[in-house]
């Protein structure tokens, strides 16, 4: 059992900046609970947490999820946590030395601006070879399509992996809607995905590399966080 530490760990929650589905006229963003039940986590464990977002300032939220969910409601009430949406960073303003772990959160805005995004790229590629950890949830391992360490090399070729799969994006009749389907994708770049039952917890860790399913997954996928940190301390 580790002990507490005189400077306390820290996480980095990213969230997309993302607001349009598509063409659907629908709105999209980030969906609440998968930063409100990491988010608990990490307080709960004692560590500090930030947050980023892609463009920077308070992120559109995803019309998915439960407002009636405790971490929901505590996420919305915490005054600290808002004020850190309103006035979060772009990547780029982030000191990545500063953190053990970086959590992309998803929703389906994810998927429209975390790929491609040099930003992000390189400050989860500098966490993770200063020997932190990459976590990603449900739509928020769409980051590591094109996450490339500073050799070159994809993170995730040949990494075990979960992640929102094609068959539950099809269930909810987005397949046809999102850029492309994120199982698929990280099969095609050499990850080794896994699934479990639609809607289910699932998470996959595989070294320092961590991810979950859907949002059931999105506390485990913290818990494995703090356990991999907590063991390295």
């Amino acid at each position: 059992m580790s002990t507490a530490s005189p400077s306390p760990h820290r996480a980095l929650l990213v969230i997309t900046s993302h607001g349009q589905l598509g063409d659907t006229g629908n709105t999209t963003g980030y969906t609440v609970s998968e930063a409100a039940d990491p988010w608990q986590v990490f307080v709960n464990a004692g560590w500090e947490v930030d947050l980023t977002t892609v463009r920077g300032g308070r992120p559109p939220e995803d019309g998915f999820g439960d407002p009636t969910q405790p971490n929901q409601v505590a996420w919305a009430a915490d005054p600290d946590v808002q004020a850190k949406l309103d006035t979060a960073p772009a990547p780029a303003e982030v000191d990545p030395s500063r953190y053990d772990a970086v959590y992309f959160v998803g929703g389906h805005g994810s998927m429209w601006d975390f790929p491609g995004n040099n930003d992000l790229s390189r400050l989860a590629a500098s966490v993770y070879e200063h020997g932190g950890v990459v976590a990603a949830v449900c739509h928020g391992p769409s980051a590591l399509t094109t996450l490339r360490l500073s050799d070159g090399s994809l993170l995730v070729e040949g990494k075990s992996i979960a992640a929102f799969t094609d068959s539950e994006e099809r269930e909810i009749g987005l397949d046809g809607i999102v850029p492309f389907l994120l199982q698929s994708r990280l099969e095609e770049l050499g990850a080794k995905h896994t699934g479990a039952a639609h809607w289910k917890s699932h998470i996959v860790v595989d070294g320092r590399l961590v991810t979950g399913q859907n949002p059931a997954s999105a506390a485990g996928v913290a818990e494995a966080v703090t356990d991999i940190v907590h063991a390295h301390s």
